[in-house]
């Protein structure tokens, strides 16, 4: 299938010789003179990359073969982080450039969305909201009660996140992968 100047919209994934993109910006312009065009940011789904781009009339975008699986984070063994397709039980090595900033959120079993272009790994998403385990933070001083103060807490992955006074070492908390900021302590 192709997208011609008319089909495209902010969010839409499009094909560009050969790499699959992101329509992460867009705007229709109507100059007074000459034709329309379309001034758009797209993003790479292989390597992160924001580039501009300017569609014309007539110019033409394909619709990339991507697929996405749920899989499973199962272990890290040295330089490669490995997955299950929870379906047929195959398993899949990332290595720690694919995985990003996405291994800030991985405990084992974590339950996670691969994306494949043509049948090739390009992406993980983790989900929106993660548990973790605090694993450091300084300790509570009396009469710091102050609404909205803020402390950092390490997390059993190794990321730091900004917590309320009250969180301490050993609480389970839920993160917000996106945000990358509490939500709030498992009860």
């Amino acid at each position: 299938m192709t997208y011609s100047m008319g089909d495209l919209k902010k969010g839409l994934k499009i094909e560009l010789d050969g790499v699959p993109y992101k329509i992460v910006e867009y705007q229709h312009v109507k100059p007074g003179k000459g034709p329309a065009f379309v001034r758009s940011k797209i993003k790479s789904l292989l390597d992160g990359r924001v580039i501009e781009k300017t569609f014309h009339a007539g110019d033409k975008a394909e619709k990339p073969d991507l697929t996405e699986a749920k899989m499973q984070y199962l272990y890290k063994d040295g330089e490669h982080f490995q997955f299950m397709d929870a379906n047929n039980y195959e398993q899949y090595a990332f290595t720690a450039d694919q995985v990003g900033e996405t291994a800030n959120w991985l405990v084992e079993n974590t339950e996670v969305t691969v994306q494949f272009h043509n049948a090739k790994p390009i992406g993980i998403e983790p989900p929106q909201i993660v548990e973790l385990k605090v694993i450091e933070t300084p300790p509570n001083f009396k009469g710091d009660t102050s609404a909205g103060s803020k402390k950092p807490a390490k997390l059993e992955t190794g990321v730091i996140v900004q917590t309320p006074y009250h969180v301490l070492e050993g609480d389970l908390i839920r993160v917000d992968t996106v945000s990358g900021e509490y939500v709030e302590k498992v009860k």
